[in-house]
C-alpha cells in the first residue's frame, strides 16, 4: 500500500500545482503538454481517484497513511 500512497501523494501533487497556476496565471499545465483530448481527460480522471484513494487509505489502516515506515505497527 505504500507504494499506491506514494504515487497517490505524487499525482495529487501534480494535479495541485496544475490547479495552482490556473488560479495565478490561468494557465493550464496539462491542457499546453497534452491537448484538449482524452490524455487531459486520463490526467484529471486520475487526480481525482488518487485525492478518493488518500481519503480511503486510512480508513482501511486504522487512521493511518503509511509512505515509508513499517506498516504493521
Amino acid at each position: 500500500m505504500r507504494v499506491a500512497n506514494c504515487i497517490a501523494w505524487i499525482i495529487l501533487l501534480i494535479g495541485g500545482l496544475n490547479w495552482f497556476l490556473i488560479g495565478v496565471s490561468g494557465w493550464n499545465l496539462v491542457s499546453s503538454i497534452f491537448g484538449i483530448n482524452v490524455f487531459s481527460s486520463i490526467i484529471y480522471i486520475l487526480v481525482g481517484l488518487s485525492a478518493i484513494w488518500l481519503l480511503i487509505s486510512p480508513i482501511m489502516h486504522r487512521g493511518r497513511i503509511s509512505l515509508w515506515g513499517d506498516d504493521n505497527r
